[in-house]
This record gives structure tokens, sequence and C-alpha cells, in this order.
């Protein structure tokens, strides 16, 4: 396994560059740049302009632009930092930039998906075990449903209907304006509570499609011989379904855990744009609309990495959960 988990942790670095490189190429097809726009601005030179393009290379082609971004990143490397150049809409590092929004991100994300996985999964289980009852059938029009409301709308109208009809709950953001007076306490009700709409939306998106697929994987257990054979030596139902269907039932799941922390990532973009929570989402908007290549860049390396990150964990999970899988 340790040796799997190296062999993984070296095939990153090639991904990584290649990925950067094929979004650097295509950042450099859109028409124009950040300095198109500063140079029409009448109070800014041309002298001016012309410099800052000399300091960040953007005078030089851009295979020799990305070569010097990559060359401040490796160089950065060696003395334990992250240079991931420097935001000239931001005027601010670009791994500043990030760091600060990072966190507020992964901790929307994280919460969607504690939410979605604790209630998908026993639900994809019921509906598999009680087929065609009530509650099945409640669950799958629930299902439905889910999959068929786009997130930012059902975010417009819980915003909506819960922060400006009924007033229970923020209306954006993620601190409300007295956050600095409050107790430790308040300040975490506080967070909690701008958090409720983003996650919500969110888990309710994954949970849709999570419960219904975990739903499949359990019908199609129950129905293998050595799960009958079990039920005709007389084992109990609860041992049957707990202990030997769901272990191999969950193991398609788990593949699908790594694919879920970069799409649940790319997921709360949009709707962190129309929350207005401080994340990442905000920023890429922001970078992408002032042609910020740096700024650009470095969020899409932070999503590559979490991509890849995400796939080794689920890879190493499954292991954990079938001890068949081979990584020799």
């Amino acid at each position: 396994m340790k040796a799997y988990i190296v062999r993984r942790l070296l095939t990153l670095f090639p991904l990584v560059l290649a990925m950067s490189f094929v979004t650097f190429m295509f950042i450099q097809l859109a028409p124009g740049d950040y300095f198109a726009t500063l140079r029409l601005n009448p109070q800014i030179s041309e002298e001016t302009v012309a410099r800052l393009e000399a300091q960040y290379h953007m005078d030089k082609p851009p295979i020799v632009q990305y070569g010097y971004w990559l060359k401040n990143i490796v160089v950065s490397a060696r003395h334990l930092r992250l240079d991931l150049g420097y935001s000239i809409s931001q005027k601010q590092p670009v791994s500043t930039v990030i760091a600060s929004r990072l966190v507020n991100t992964l901790l929307l994300s994280i919460s969607a998906i504690l939410i979605t996985w604790l209630v998908a999964i026993p639900i994809g289980i019921y509906s598999a075990v009680h087929q065609y009852s009530w509650g099945d059938k409640f669950f799958s029009a629930l299902a439905f449903v889910g999959m068929s409301l786009p997130g930012f709308f059902l975010a417009l109208l819980m915003l909506y209907y819960f922060g400006s009809e009924l007033g229970i709950l923020p209306i954006g953001g993620l601190k409300s304006p007295n956050y600095d007076q409050l107790s430790a306490m308040g300040k975490a009700g506080d967070m909690a509570a701008h958090l409720v709409i983003p996650t919500v939306v969110l888990a309710i998106g994954g949970l849709a499609s999570l419960q219904r697929i975990m739903r499949g994987n359990m019908l199609e257990v129950l129905r293998m011989q050595y799960v009958t054979t079990a039920r005709a030596k007389g084992l109990p139902e609860k041992r049957v379904i707990y202990r030997h269907a769901l272990r191999n039932a969950i193991n398609p799941m788990v593949t699908i855990f790594g694919f879920e922390l970069s799409s649940l990532l790319s997921g709360a973009a949009l709707l962190e744009i129309v929350c207005g929570y401080p994340g990442l989402g905000q920023v890429l908007l922001e970078a992408v609309r002032s042609q910020d290549i740096f700024l650009v860049m470095g969020s899409m390396l932070i999503g590559g990495v979490m991509l890849i990150v995400g796939n080794l964990v689920a890879d190493v999970l499954l292991a954990i959960v079938d001890p068949q899988v081979s990584y020799q």
C-alpha cells in the first residue's frame, strides 16, 4: 500500500504539469489581456504599462511566460514556500489570495460532503431493502426533484424565502456585520447560520444522485447467489444486509468519492457567486473577467491537485473496504 501511494504521488507531478500547461495555453487564446484594460485608462502612461509588462514577463512569448511562472514555483518550493505569481488585479501574491478563500471553500465543501454521504447511504439502503414500498417511492420522487432543480435556482428561492420573507437565515456572505463583537460561541453560530443555505443546496444536488446509485448497487448485490445462500442458511436479515451485502455494494460509492470532492468544488463556485459566499469561486470569476492570468492559473492548479488527491484517497479507502483489491 505504501509503495502504491508513493507511486501515485510521483505521478501527480507530470499530471499537474500537463494540466497547468494546457490551462495556460487556453488562457492565451482569449483576446486581449489585463494590460489592454490599463492602456484604455488615460491616467496611466504607455511607459508605465510597458514597465509592468516587462516586470511580469508579459511582453514575452506565451511559452516563455509559462517557463517563468513554473520557475518561480520550483525555486520557491526549494525554500519550502509556494510562489504562484503576483495577482495584478488583487495587488497581492496569488498564494495569499487563494489561502484566504480556500479555507472558506473547503469548509463549505466538506460540510456538504458530510451531509450528503451521511444521508444518501442510509436512504439508498432503505430504498433497496424496501423496494417499491411507499418509502422507496417517496425518496425516489425526492431524488428526481433534487436532480431536476438547478442549484443556483434553489439557492435563490431559499435566500428569498428563509432570508427575506421569514428572516431566520442570513442573506449571503459568511459573517454578520457585528461578527467581531460576538463571543466565541456566537461567532461559531453566526458562521454556521451563514453556511446553512449553500450547504443544503450543495447537499441536495449530490444526495439525489448518490442515493439512487446506492439503491441500484444494493439491489444488484441483494440478487446475487451468495446473499440467497446466506438467507437459506438462516442468517439474520440484518446480518445479511449490513455485513455481507453492504460491503460489496459500497465499493462503487467509494470510487465515486474521489470525483465528488472535485465536483463539489466546481459546483460550489457558482453557488458562492449566487450566495455572495467569499470562496474560491468568486476569486476565479473575478480573475477570469479581469484576465488576471496568474490568479486563474493558481486557482486551476489548486482544483487539479484536489481532484488527484481526492482520487488517491478514494483508492486507499477502496483497499480498506475491499481487501480483494490489489495494488501490486
